[in-house]
């Protein structure tokens, strides 16, 4: 039963019910919301493999630091519109993305996966 299944199983299970239709790519909402962080570690290891696969993987969360960890791109969305795009690094050092989002404490990790 679904019910009974952790943050992190209910979104492993996610991915593989839509990988079941053998995608060119597949949109993962709020991956890392509400789930441990050994389940996160989980998740970025499944979209790390996905991505060896060719498979392309579009990513909305507001947990940025363990997004930007994983991903090639990203684009920050602000009051509707886009207000920056680029790399995880030219986000971590565009001084307007840091003012209305990331806060000027906030330090990329490197890529580990």
């Amino acid at each position: 039963r679904g019910d009974l299944l952790s943050g992190g199983e209910r979104r492993r299970t996610e991915i593989a019910r839509a990988l079941a239709a053998s995608p060119n790519f597949i949109l993962l909402d709020e991956p890392f919301a509400g789930v441990d962080p050994i389940a996160v570690e989980e998740i970025q290891t499944i979209v790390a493999k996905l991505k060896q696969k060719n498979i392309g993987i579009l990513i909305t969360d507001h947990n940025v630091q363990e997004t930007l960890s994983i991903t090639d791109r990203a684009y920050l969305l602000f009051e509707g519109k886009i207000l920056e795009s680029g790399t995880p690094e030219v986000l971590a050092a565009n001084e307007m993305v840091r003012r209305v989002y990331l806060g000027s404490n906030f330090v990329l990790r490197s890529k580990n996966l």
